[in-house]
């Protein structure tokens, strides 16, 4: 079977994030979105409505399981056994920083990071833009899944 983990803090979950999952979860039998969890960081939206934005966004998608870990993605591919990372790039600067991390993790376990182009309609699009937009009351509902809303 095989297994690949789409790690990130998804805050929130944008439209490039849904585009990635919808075309890597054909690469895969099985694709588990990691939520993971830093306590170092300042979140907009707590875990639990982070992990439900997914859930709800692939409620009719059997495989994909949406999780939550602590700590380095490698140990928790090799905790899950879970041979693959999958990541989406926008852009040469995300492919510099996404390749020095799929280097050490390959040094760190036998794990492979697959890379999937963002598609052009959302190549722009990043979860801080949508922070940024949403702070400032500007129309966010373009750049998210339809099940991520705030009141």
């Amino acid at each position: 079977m095989k297994r690949a983990i789409f790690p990130g803090s998804f805050d929130p979950i944008t439209k490039g994030h849904h585009d990635i999952i919808t075309r890597g979860v054909t690469l895969f039998d099985e694709l588990i979105i990691a939520i993971g969890v830093n306590s170092d960081k300042k979140y907009m939206f707590s875990l639990e409505q982070r992990k439900k934005f997914i859930e709800d966004s692939f409620k009719d998608n059997p495989k994909i399981k949406v999780v939550t870990y602590e700590g380095l993605t490698v140990h928790f591919c090799q905790e899950n056994n879970v041979d693959f990372i999958l990541r989406g790039l926008r852009n040469p600067a995300d492919f510099e920083f996404e390749k020095a991390i799929a280097h050490t993790n390959r040094d760190l376990a036998p794990v492979e990071t697959v890379f999937l182009l963002t598609a052009a309609n959302t190549s722009y699009i990043s979860s801080s833009i949508v922070r940024d937009v949403i702070r400032n009351n500007g129309d966010y509902t373009k750049l998210v899944p339809e099940m991520v809303r705030v009141n």
